[in-house]
């Protein structure tokens, strides 16, 4: 996974904690879902869906 070992993924998870917060986590992950829909939502031409 891009060579990036637990450790490693352990630590960024614990300064995304420390910067963000435990409370804003969730509204951070479900912007990120959202932004990520979204994209492949344009790349498909997908219109129809678009509210």
């Amino acid at each position: 996974m891009f060579g990036i070992g637990t450790q490693e993924l352990l630590i960024v998870l614990m300064l995304v904690m420390i910067v963000f917060g435990a409370g804003k986590l969730p509204q951070i992950g479900s912007s990120l879902g959202q932004g990520i829909r979204n994209f492949k939502q344009g790349i498909r031409g997908d219109e129809e869906n678009t509210a």
